[in-house]
Formats: C-alpha cells, sequence, structure tokens
C-alpha cells in the first residue's frame, strides 16, 4: 500500500542528496548503491543505464530500500520501502540531464558511453521512517 513522504522531508529532494538504494542480487544477498534522485508527484525517481546490477536487480525483483540523508545535517534522514511501479526508456535522457543539472550544475550528462540506454524506475513508497 503506498504512503505519502512527509511533506516535511520532501526538501531533501531539493537538495544535492544521494540516495543510498538498496536492491536483491539473484543470490538472495543486499546490494547498495548511492543513486541521483528527485521526486515526481509521489514517486521517487532513479535513472541509471540498462544492464548495471542495479537494473538488473529491480527488474527482478522490484522491491527496494533507500536512505537518503540530508547533506545539511547527517542526522537528518528519509528511509523508505518501495516497489519500483515503473521502469521506462522514455524521457530517461531528459531526466538523467536533468539530475545533472542538479548534482553538478552542468547541462548534460559526461559520463555517457557509448550505445547506452538510460532507464528511469519510479518507485512507490511503502513504508517511511524519518529522523531528525
Amino acid at each position: 500500500m503506498a504512503v505519502t513522504i512527509p511533506g516535511s522531508y520532501r526538501d531533501l529532494f531539493a537538495k544535492r542528496a544521494f540516495a543510498h538504494l538498496g536492491t536483491v542480487m539473484a543470490d538472495g544477498s543486499p546490494q547498495v548503491t548511492p543513486v541521483w534522485c528527485d521526486l515526481d508527484g509521489s514517486y521517487i525517481r532513479i535513472n541509471t543505464a540498462k544492464g548495471r546490477v542495479k537494473d538488473r536487480n529491480m527488474r527482478r525483483n522490484k522491491k527496494v530500500a533507500l536512505a537518503i540523508i540530508d547533506p545539511d545535517n547527517a542526522y537528518r534522514y528519509l528511509a523508505v520501502h518501495g516497489e519500483v511501479a515503473e521502469i521506462t526508456e522514455q524521457g530517461a535522457d531528459a531526466h538523467i540531464d536533468l539530475l545533472t543539472k542538479k548534482y553538478l550544475g552542468k547541462d548534460k550528462y559526461p559520463f555517457r558511453q557509448p550505445g547506452e540506454v538510460r532507464v528511469i524506475y519510479k518507485i512507490r513508497p511503502e513504508k517511511i521512517s524519518t529522523m531528525g
């Protein structure tokens, strides 16, 4: 069941706050990656390249967890358990450029590899905990 991110923590998505994304490997072990993120209404969006470990993990098992720490106060954070509600390539190139502006202050994503296909993952929050 979807839950709403508290208004008092939505500011984290406007900051250069990295999310630490937890996914599940094929053998059941956890995998954690720091990622860029934003909020699209009620969904948390992340973006990666097709074929990476987190991409394969989220396609196989849609359950994920994220922790976003306030860069201005390390004792303030938002933790989310959720599910990948949508995976799409549509708009993914524009989305990675939007995140690049937020996190690097540049207009275009500078780390693109030849043949890379970008993908957006919309994560529906199902359980939230906060601190600070």
